[in-house]
């Protein structure tokens, strides 16, 4: 009887460690992501800097790394083999709100907030020390699918961006411009960046376009026209 009651309380010491244990890790996947977001390009002599930091940033918990290609310096040489378009558009959309005059690069803008050149990694880290987590809906991705809590939207709602990168590093080789004969390394590459519609406040559920292949999935919960993100998750 006393070997089968030790056993008992054996296991029932299992379970409470195990049911903490689960309490702890669903805590860990609860924290509000801090997004910082490099704009960066391979044909701006500048830019070396800031993709060393934003390597540096990448593995840091509670922390969601992008870099985002631009394409305006392409002309002087060098095509950037990342940039696109859209990515530009996004940079420029976020000028006004932040209190810039124009795009330049490098350029780090922390969950929509607040902006810093990101050559100083100092600088960076003091903008995420001050920046407070957001105030947004709880978000979730699995198994294919995003889940948007219920909660308080902007007026007009709130935009949902689907963000497909490569996480890691990878180095790249440039031929020509400002950065020629150099090798440039890049941390989370973004390669495609979708909206997916409008959050309105109230609990919904999206699917996701699958990533293509090496590639990871992020998605944004964000006020419109550059303002601050909301939520923040990756798969």
């Amino acid at each position: 009887m006393r070997e089968k009651r030790g056993n008992l309380v054996g296991a029932a010491k299992g379970m409470v460690a195990g049911a903490l244990l689960m309490a702890g890790t669903f805590a860990a996947a609860a924290q509000p992501l801090t997004v910082v977001e490099l704009f960066t390009s391979q044909g701006c002599s500048s830019c070396p800097p800031a993709n060393a930091n934003l390597i540096k940033l990448r593995d840091r918990p509670g922390v969601l790394a992008l870099s985002f290609a631009v394409t305006y310096w392409d002309y002087l040489g060098w095509k950037d083999t990342f940039g696109r378009q859209e990515f530009t558009e996004r940079q420029v959309t976020y000028e006004p709100a932040l209190g810039r005059s124009g795009p330049f690069t490098p350029q780090m803008v922390v969950n929509g907030r607040a902006d810093t050149v990101g050559n100083q990694l100092s600088d960076i880290e003091t903008l995420i020390g001050k920046d407070t987590p957001p105030a947004g809906p709880s978000l979730s991705l699995a198994d294919g699918k995003a889940t948007i809590g219920a909660g308080t939207a902007p007026a007009n709602g709130a935009d949902i961006w689907l963000v497909h990168y490569r996480p890691g590093v990878v180095d790249v080789p440039v031929g020509r411009g400002e950065n020629s004969g150099h090798t440039l390394p890049h941390a989370n590459v973004v390669h495609a960046l979708t909206r997916l519609g409008t959050w309105s406040g109230e609990a919904a559920t999206l699917s996701l376009p699958k990533a293509g292949d090496g590639l990871a999935t992020a998605v944004l919960v964000q006020t419109p026209h550059g303002g601050p993100i909301l939520a923040a998750a990756v798969e």
